[in-house]
């Protein structure tokens, strides 16, 4: 009996980081039926961004089952089990191993999963790159209209079937709108793991922040970490500032803080960043909300993308006491539904889904715009990353494509694994800050 059938929705989620694996776990949540019952497994990509258990448990979404694999070894599993939706939650060249991959798993087969794909936040770089590395999946998610309307034109620009993208929302708003300002004022700075990306300027934004908290001592100032030192998570955290922190003599009321950010939004009045998605989320609660001038407005902060919303300042005038107001227009393209249309957000996708699932013969091959006749110098580097080659075989010498790995060998992994996380998050940044002096 193929899985659609069961009363229970089976759901694969594939993540890379901390950050994907929320965005995949939540969105396999929201494109549920509304009031079925889906049953959640988990795997988490090996690799330098592998979340560890702490943040695994900040993100505070919960699997039926969780364990970390190779490529390899996750398309074996897809090979043997049957599931009603796998969510790729990966960067864009995982996404199109991954694609690769099952292709040649399943086929044959004439029940599959749907498979569904897309972007944990807001896309202001590497666009088309990004996108037709994902192109081939069942529905590839836009979090916004604007972004709905540009991943189409991106597709049909290059005469690919541009059907599978799906506007959406993203999954992780929610929370209580913004009711009026806490006892203390609470001023939060949510900070990115790779913007800015330089001592000079994030230590400029660290001294500004505690600058702020002296200058107003009745306000509570907040610092929110997306990681510890070592902990790796989307992006590399080269400088992290709890580091750059301990050269400096804050004042008490300022503070560095981690866990979840909705319930750090619970009681924040005032939120303060270069470019992060928190700032979607803020804006989704109707809090206050800033993304910074001080650095420029560039692409490479990609505070570039919030050009018209209202939310450009500095931290002058924050000193001084200005209050952004954000053009309404802007936020209802950002797919931020602050206008209490959220629970709908993810109907469309709901309904696509459950088509595809009822289509009779099952559904057909998954196609990929990249092939080895249309890439021929950019896919094979792709599959070899993960250990693929052009027709998505494992390559000779892949870590156990053949079989389980026993007691032994996984004690072994783990050790190595263990060293490699080391080298990667500590001594690479070490080596490469010392080849810069």
């Amino acid at each position: 009996m193929p899985a659609s059938a069961t009363k229970t929705r089976r759901v694969a989620v594939l993540a890379d980081s901390d950050t994907r694996w929320k965005w995949g776990a939540l969105t396999a949540n929201r494109i549920a039926p509304e009031n079925s019952d889906i049953r959640l497994d988990g795997f988490l990509l090996r690799g330098r961004a592998t979340p560890t258990p702490r943040q695994l448990q900040e993100v505070g979404v919960h699997a039926d089952s969780l364990r970390e694999v190779t490529a390899v070894e996750f398309l074996r599993v897809m090979a043997q089990e049957s599931y009603d939706v796998l969510v790729l939650s990966l960067v864009g060249g995982g996404v199109q191993a991954m694609l690769h991959g099952l292709k040649r798993v399943w086929e044959g087969r004439s029940e599959r999963p749907v498979v569904v794909t897309g972007y944990v936040g807001v896309v202001y770089e590497k666009l088309a790159d990004g996108l037709l590395l994902r192109h081939g999946a069942d529905l590839v998610l836009a979090n916004s209209r604007q972004d709905a309307e540009r991943f189409r034109a991106v597709y049909d620009g290059v005469g690919a079937d541009s059907s599978a993208v799906t506007e959406v929302a993203l999954p992780f708003l929610g929370g209580e709108p913004y009711a009026g300002e806490h006892d203390p004022y609470t001023v939060v700075f949510a900070a990115q793991p790779s913007v800015p990306d330089n001592r000079r300027d994030r230590t400029y934004l660290l001294n500004r922040l505690i600058q702020h908290a002296r200058k107003h001592p009745e306000r509570e100032v907040l610092l929110k970490l997306r990681s510890k030192p070592g902990e790796h998570t989307t992006h590399i955290e080269e400088l992290p500032y709890q580091k750059l922190v301990q050269r400096l003599e804050p004042p008490a009321n300022f503070r560095l803080v981690y866990g979840n950010m909705g319930e750090v939004l619970d009681r924040t009045d005032l939120l303060v960043t270069i470019s992060s998605t928190a700032a979607l989320e803020s804006l989704h609660r109707r809090i206050p909300t800033v993304v910074l001038s001080d650095l420029g407005v560039r692409e490479v902060l990609g505070n570039h993308h919030f050009v018209g919303s209202g939310c450009l300042a500095s931290w002058d005038q924050l000193d001084e006491g200005h209050s952004p107001t954000p053009d309404e227009e802007w936020v209802s393209r950002q797919g931020v539904v602050a206008d209490g249309s959220y629970a709908t957000a993810f109907d469309a996708a709901r309904e696509r889904i459950a088509k595809l699932l009822q289509q009779p013969g099952g559904l057909p091959a998954l196609t990929p715009y990249y092939t080895p006749a249309t890439a021929p110098g950019y896919l094979p580097g792709i599959l070899a990353r993960h250990h693929l080659g052009p027709d998505g075989s494992p390559l000779p010498g892949a870590p156990a494509h053949d079989k389980e790995p026993g007691p032994v060998r996984q004690i072994v992994r783990r050790a190595a694994r263990g060293a490699y996380r080391h080298g990667v998050q500590r001594v690479a940044p070490v080596i490469r800050r010392m080849g810069e002096l």
